[in-house]
């Protein structure tokens, strides 16, 4: 039962996170506050860099103090990362936050996923042998339940926030205070036999992986899509919605339409079981490419509204199979350290994705959304090529 407990709470505090209040203007907001696009670009590029210097250490960490420990620590400095957004100005204030949330993501990296995995295995509504389909649906719901908080917050912003920016991120600092005090309802749960990473033990799950070569090109499929979503549905959609001559508070309803394509996520387990691992990913990429291009040569706003939806419901579609998949392919016990290199490799592909868009929208927009078409593609034949059916 209280293994069951924390599935429940794990989707509270998805759906506590979810709720980005500024997440329809976060770029605007950015800009707002004197940072540009490029810089924005750094920034992330250094948030990423910083991830990967502290997954590793941090998977043995989480597997050494237990995944519980690892969820309180974290949530309370996402909490305190997004007060420091809040009055956040300028260059080094944004800088400072997203190293803050660099250490969360690093820490919570793997362990939010193997908490789920590992108390999914044990409840029979949610499969046998450690999760197998039935933690996809969980990570369905999970991924769901992030884009029902962020549905929340946007019809929020649109009908009471409206330009009030620093209003909308201080709503966002009390929902992840929410969220973290959620997260001391947790029980500790590990993989059978496990004890935690010893150092002796690390060289060699590092050569596991590291010489997986299947894994290796199957993860930087994943990174170049995840990178791809990323900056254009977080940070370039807002620069496209201006370039058609939308206003804030058309942005932040087409937020709310957006938010809700995302929340088909859910659906992912069952579409797979129906098509196939291969199909499924064929059609994934091949839409998002496809939801690239279009974005590109278009100033049309319903065009350009398509484009994006078409995007988020494919990486939404996306984010349950490639989970359950990096799952599935983890022998080892420490299932969080193991989880930590996957993101070690996910973030170093990420960190050069995240250059390119920033240094092609500086010179052009329609020339930083057209190589997220390249980049689907390259993604797309590298996952198709390495994915276990």
């Amino acid at each position: 039962m209280n293994l069951k407990r924390n599935i429940f709470i794990m989707y509270a505090i998805a759906l506590l996170q979810g709720m980005v209040f500024y997440g329809p203007i976060a770029t605007l907001y950015r800009q707002v506050q004197g940072v540009t696009v490029l810089q924005i670009a750094v920034i992330e590029s250094i948030s990423l860099a910083l991830c990967l210097v502290l997954e590793f250490p941090w998977g043995i960490v989480a597997d050494k103090i237990g995944y519980r420990r690892t969820m309180i620590i974290c949530n309370l400095l996402y909490f305190v990362s997004k007060l420091v957004f809040w009055k956040a100005a300028g260059f080094a204030a944004f800088l400072l936050e997203r190293i803050m949330i660099s250490i969360v993501i690093a820490g919570l990296s793997g362990v939010d996923t193997a908490l789920l995995y590992l108390s999914c295995g044990v409840q029979k509504s949610c499969g046998t042998n450690g999760g197998g389909r039935g933690s996809q649906q969980v990570f369905g719901i999970y991924n769901s339940l992030q884009e029902a908080g962020l549905l929340i917050a946007a019809f929020v912003f649109s009908v009471i926030v409206k330009e009030d920016y620093r209003l909308a991120a201080l709503l966002t600092a009390v929902s992840y205070g929410m969220a973290a005090l959620c997260t001391f309802g947790l029980t500790e749960v590990r993989d059978t036999q496990s004890e935690g990473t010893d150092v002796y033990k690390v060289p060699a799950l590092l050569r596991q992986i590291l010489t997986d070569r299947p894994l290796l090109l199957f993860l930087a499929g994943v990174a170049l899509f995840n990178g791809t979503h990323q900056m254009i549905t977080v940070f370039l959609n807002q620069l496209q919605y201006v370039r058609c001559g939308l206003s804030d508070t058309e942005i932040g309803y087409i937020y709310i339409l957006v938010t809700v394509a995302g929340l088909c996520g859910v659906l992912s387990s069952k579409i797979t079981a129906r098509i196939g691992t291969v199909k499924m990913g064929a059609a994934i990429f091949g839409a998002a490419a496809a939801a690239c291009a279009v974005l590109a040569a278009v100033t049309n706003p319903l065009c350009s509204v398509l484009g994006i939806l078409m995007l988020r419901i494919s990486f939404s579609l996306f984010q349950p199979l490639h989970t359950e998949q990096q799952n599935r392919r983890i022998y080892a016990s420490d299932r969080a350290t193991a989880l930590s290199v996957n993101a070690v490799i996910l973030d170093s592909v990420g960190i050069g994705t995240s250059l390119i868009f920033g240094m092609l929208t500086e010179y052009s927009l329609v020339w930083a959304l057209l190589s997220g078409t390249i980049l689907c593609i390259l993604g797309g034949i590298l996952y198709l090529r390495n994915a276990s059916k």
